[in-house]
């Protein structure tokens, strides 16, 4: 509610709707991709990239987190991670060919955690850590400026080293976390309240952020 009054519809709705947004741009952009249509790709994947930022800031501004919203959102993120993955791959191949080790431990990493994430919970993992929110910016800033402006070294070695640390925290937490529970805000915050069960983290199944689509 916003001042006592009830949201509007269409506000409460606006965060799955971006996420569901982001989602179907996946398969346009993997046709695009694949017909090397590299400037409809760009500006197709720019405003999918946007639509991470936006749907998480809407959620939490006005207090719509859902359970389904951020199972949404973790899902619109992989795709996004991976189609982002074959867009670079198609269009700037030397990208990934001279950084194959730090490309591939990353993805590798985020893959491992996803399939982790299902043979445990039997869905993707929404913890939207305060570090894969961190991530997911800046993927998205080096994705972004990759395709607009060109190739910046330190960016991809800033994004991708991030990348790989908030994946390996979150492959912990599949560990240290039974059941499925969403923001948990990162590995720290869960160890404390076992270490004291009287404090309370915030994350037992609302909405969002961003994964280290997450990323």
């Amino acid at each position: 509610m916003t001042g006592g009054r009830p949201l509007p519809a269409w506000l409460r709705a606006a965060p799955n709707v971006l996420s569901g947004a982001r989602a179907l741009a996946v398969p346009v952009l993997f046709v695009l991709a694949v017909e090397e249509q590299r400037t409809a790709y760009t500006w197709v994947l720019i405003p999918a990239l946007l639509s991470d930022i936006f749907d998480g800031w809407i959620a939490r501004a006005f207090h719509v987190e859902t359970r389904i919203g951020a199972a949404l959102d973790s899902v619109a993120d992989s795709l996004m991670m991976f189609v982002s993955v074959f867009g670079i791959w198609v269009f700037h191949p030397e990208v990934i060919r001279d950084h194959a080790w730090l490309c591939g431990t990353a993805v590798g990493l985020w893959v491992l955690e996803d399939v982790l994430a299902l043979l445990r919970y039997r869905r993707l993992s929404s913890f939207h850590t305060y570090l894969s929110k961190i991530v997911a910016n800046l993927l998205g800033f080096f994705i972004g400026w990759l395709f607009l402006f060109g190739f910046e070294p330190w960016l991809l070695y800033l994004a991708a080293g991030a990348s790989i640390v908030a994946s390996l925290e979150e492959i912990v937490l599949l560990k240290v976390l039974r059941e499925w529970r969403a923001d948990v805000r990162g590995l720290w915050w869960v160890l404390r309240e076992h270490r004291h069960p009287d404090v309370v983290v915030r994350g037992s199944g609302a909405r969002r952020g961003s994964r280290a689509p997450r990323p």
